[in-house]
């Protein structure tokens, strides 16, 4: 199964304060592990909110609010995409991960939607679609 690693962002972190050099060498030893188990297949950390954008739908209409945003805790900092047997692995995989903020922090995990899981609406040519995309995008 495949999850995403959430790590939530902090006031710190939303603050542009930057990772520090022994942080940063901690993080890069975690994620060569994740590399070897053949668990990590991309992670990145991401800019504060202020440097982003958000896109509200509403039927046709479509409303961009340029960050930065309320509500800190709600916001992401960073994520993982893994490769895992389970939930179970992948609490075990975050549990050992150095603390990503300065003081307290959060990390969510979230499973990946499967073709399966979308059931008869997946039909055999819209899974066929997404098999060209997974192999175009594997190419790139």
């Amino acid at each position: 199964m495949r999850v995403v690693v959430i790590v939530k962002a902090t006031a710190d972190s939303e603050a542009g304060v930057m990772p520090s050099e022994q942080l940063l060498a901690d993080m890069g030893r975690y994620n060569e592990e994740l590399v070897r188990a053949g668990i990590m297949l991309a992670g990145e950390g991401l800019h504060p909110s202020s440097r982003g954008a958000r896109v509200e739908f509403s039927g046709k209409e479509r409303h961009v609010t340029d960050g930065p945003f309320a509500e800190t805790k709600e916001l992401v900092a960073g994520f993982w995409l893994w490769q895992v047997r389970s939930m179970d692995e992948a609490i075990e995989w975050v549990k050992r991960c150095p603390n990503p903020m300065p003081g307290d922090s959060t990390i969510e995990i979230r499973p990946v939607f499967e073709a399966d899981d979308f059931g008869e609406a997946m039909t055999p040519e819209l899974r066929e679609q997404e098999d060209r995309l997974r192999e175009q995008l594997a190419r790139n």
